[in-house]
């Protein structure tokens, strides 16, 4: 009975296939491979309005050279809430032309999200999306950055749209974080006040507090720390009879007087 190497060669018109199943590996080994994918990059030659053929990570520089900075210029006022913000159209808009012109592409590759049931302040229901995107960078060539970057973003909407509106937050964080994008708002070391010294309390604004019989040992102490501090422990005070007295001496008395009643 033929092998079935022999059968094989047989049915394909061979006549000297090997008589032993043992040798097939090698003949197999010898047949060459496929050949491999051509590069559709190989002859590309870039038009007079395409991106010039850098690796990515030059492309990205070049993108956030052109885009510089992109400013706070919209304004969210409610609720008793105001603050200057960036939206998700102004910075895409912005980055989209600029991309385009230096061959950047940006894919959302993964995406985590996550849904709940809320409730505003008025009582209206609400479905809140938190997503967790991982993005791709790919530059004029086909390389891409080395890491997937990943962003979060989150979002209310009353009905299905709370998922793509918290995936255009995540990009929105991509761009401007990535591409390190200032604001060129007003730099808050830019401006200098001088604090002022706090007034200093007049020896006569303690006298009821001297007085009075709850105010404690410590708290006397305190207040002849505060009247030696500011310098006022002889400025005269009416005390409890009438008489004029220091307000140093004043604080000594009460505070030796009520310590001999607590022993007695």
């Amino acid at each position: 009975m033929s092998t079935l190497t022999e059968r094989a060669a047989a049915a394909a018109g061979r006549t000297n296939a090997p008589a032993d199943d043992a040798e097939l590996p090698a003949v197999l080994d010898s047949i060459p491979g496929p050949a491999p994918a051509p590069d559709p990059m190989a002859n590309y030659e870039p038009g007079d309005e395409d991106p010039e053929m850098v690796p990515v990570h030059i492309a990205w520089l070049r993108v956030r050279k052109d885009v510089r900075a992109i400013s706070k210029n919209e304004q969210y006022n409610g609720g008793g809430t105001r603050f200057n913000f960036r939206g998700v159209d102004t910075v895409v808009n912005t980055f989209g032309p600029v991309t385009l012109r230096h061959g950047i592409n940006i894919f959302p590759v993964g995406i985590d999200a996550e849904h709940r049931d809320t409730t505003t302040s008025k009582g209206n229901k609400m479905r809140e999306c938190t997503v967790t995107v991982s993005w791709m960078v790919m530059g004029p060539k086909g390389d891409t950055l080395p890491a997937l970057l990943k962003t979060r973003g989150e979002a209310l909407d009353s009905a299905d749209k709370g998922t793509a509106k918290a995936q255009s937050v995540a990009l929105r964080v991509l761009l401007l974080t990535g591409g390190l994008t200032p604001t060129h708002d007003k730099d808050p070391d830019s401006s200098h006040v001088e604090r002022g010294e706090a007034p200093i309390r007049p020896a006569v604004q303690y006298l009821d507090e001297i007085t009075h019989p709850q105010t404690s040992a410590g708290r006397l102490r305190q207040i002849h720390y505060e009247l030696k501090q500011t310098g006022q422990l002889g400025a005269l005070l009416t005390n409890e009879v009438g008489d004029e007295e220091r307000a140093g001496d004043m604080v000594v008395r009460i505070g030796k007087e009520r310590a001999a009643g607590g022993a007695a």
